[in-house]
């Protein structure tokens, strides 16, 4: 594929760089990616993939847009409230760039469509909000050997880990979460500061695309903990689980 003159002036800040160049971008161009969810992480992710123009994009969430929504949710504007949020986010999504395909799925992610979804991207990046869709994700994946992104928010801290349960050296998600959690409240129970989801999820963004150019140190294997209030990151190891049922 040969980059038109007006995609060589929209990615050029790409192009200069040694690691992506033209046939980065071509890569990025020819990229499927799954997003489930268009909410808090989703609008950053969703936005970021769509600027660097990831070619098809995916978008999961059978909400409506809620005046709530709009302390964090950036893809969606206040015109959107109370249409679907994956139309709302397209819309949002060709505004940045007109190129991009995206697909709609204005319904919830179950038995059974999630296989038929997935299959059809190369890597999924989960941004959902509840713990039965987490599971069901990495399941999938694991079954059809795709990477995982997934972040998780919490009032003023947020976690990214990217998950290759299917590669013998590397935990899924279910190695770092076996089973529901007790006691964990949503952020519309325990509150969540906005801009921290789009902290989260454009570092989201950044993993999607290290992934898709096979740059840089990714993070399977490993978690990584922001804190918004003490200002800091960390990183540590996530190690395979060698008891656990779905990866082993």
């Amino acid at each position: 594929m040969k980059l038109t003159d007006e995609q060589l002036e929209r990615y050029a800040r790409h192009i200069i760089l040694k690691e992506v160049g033209g046939p980065g971008q071509q890569a990025l161009m020819n990229a499927k990616v799954l997003v489930i969810g268009a909410g808090g992480l989703g609008s950053p992710l969703l936005m970021y993939l769509a600027a660097a123009g990831i070619g098809t994009i995916g978008i999961i969430d059978d909400d409506t847009v809620d005046l709530s929504n709009l302390q964090r949710q950036i893809i969606h504007k206040t015109d959107a409230l109370d249409t679907s949020k994956v139309e709302s986010a397209a819309n949002s999504i060709h505004e940045i760039n007109p190129d991009i395909q995206v697909n709609v799925y204005a319904e919830r992610l179950t038995d059974d469509n999630a296989e038929k979804i997935i299959s059809e991207y190369d890597l999924v990046a989960d941004g959902c909000d509840n713990f039965t869709t987490r599971f069901l994700v990495n399941d999938t994946c694991l079954k059809l050997e795709k990477p995982l992104i997934s972040g998780a928010l919490s009032q003023f801290d947020g976690q990214l880990a990217t998950f290759k349960g299917y590669e013998h050296d590397k935990p899924c998600y279910r190695c770092l979460v076996p089973d529901h959690p007790q006691g964990v409240l949503s952020c519309a129970e325990a509150g969540i500061l906005g801009a921290v989801a789009g902290v989260v999820g454009t570092m989201q963004a950044v993993e999607v695309l290290k992934e898709i150019l096979e740059i840089g140190d990714g993070l399977a294997g490993k978690l990584l903990i922001y804190d918004a209030l003490s200002a800091t990151s960390r990183t540590i190891k996530l190690p395979k689980d060698p008891g656990c049922k779905y990866c082993n």
